[in-house]
């Protein structure tokens, strides 16, 4: 409400549209304290639950009310409001399942996407013999490579704009995330990129590697990036 049509239009595209749109979104709350009651928070945030559910947040919420309803916006209203009767620590709202923000203690937000890109290697060291290399990395040391379909998340931090509303636009940080990644689409990063030419590719280096690829192309503003190799298998990097 604080920006023009224009405005609105362009940094919400037809998100802006007087109609509204709808999301399942999913809250993860994080708690302080060694004296938590679970039956009493479980109705506390059924309580801040139902306040919301089913409704219009532009025009039934009255805590809302005047305000850009983003992602952004509704994990601080969250906080605010289940920090009335728990102690929380962290709110992550998750608008859809690859795109989230995060509002912490001391007004500190954060805003996340979830990227994939598929590539191949191998698990192979140049420093180890071929015995040592196969017992280190069993099947993942074949030489011919296996394949994964990788999934990054990278989280942005910086200034709040209060009168849109948003941390960063989401058109901007999906494209720089798809920047980030293009040159490493369907390669053998072992055959094909220069970063692991006499490097191994584990996980560990591969976030290493697109740390400075993503960080370039948000501006600077990546606190955390995490990389998943398999849905049981993510590594993580936060700036200090």
């Amino acid at each position: 409400p604080q920006l023009s049509d224009a405005e609105n239009e362009k940094r919400f595209g037809a998100a802006a549209s007087p109609f509204g749109h709808g999301h399942n979104y999913r809250a993860r709350i994080t708690l302080d304290g060694n004296e938590i009651v679970p039956e009493q928070a479980a109705r506390a945030l059924a309580s801040v639950r139902d306040s919301l559910d089913h409704k219009n947040l532009n025009r039934e919420v009255p805590g809302l009310t005047n305000l850009p309803i983003t992602t952004e916006i509704l994990a601080r209203y969250l906080h605010q409001q289940i920090g009335q009767t728990l102690p929380v620590n962290r709110v992550r709202l998750h608008e859809r399942s690859d795109f989230f923000a995060e509002y912490w203690s001391g007004d500190r937000f954060f805003l996340g996407l979830q990227t994939e890109f598929g590539a191949a290697h191998c698990l192979k060291s140049e420093q180890l013999s071929a015995e040592e290399n196969a017992r280190l990395y069993g099947k993942c040391n074949n030489a011919r490579g296996h394949g994964h379909l990788y999934r990054t998340e990278a989280t942005v931090g910086g200034s709040f704009d209060e009168r849109s509303g948003t941390l960063m636009s989401f058109d901007d940080l999906q494209a720089a995330t798809t920047a980030a990644l293009a040159p490493w689409q369907n390669k053998h990063l072992d055959l094909e990129m220069e970063e692991f030419q006499h490097r191994t590719s584990t996980g560990e280096n591969i976030v290493q590697s697109l740390w400075p690829k993503f960080d370039s192309q948000l501006g600077g503003r990546l606190v955390r990036l995490r990389l998943w190799e398999t849905a049981n298998n993510r590594f993580t990097l936060r700036k200090t």
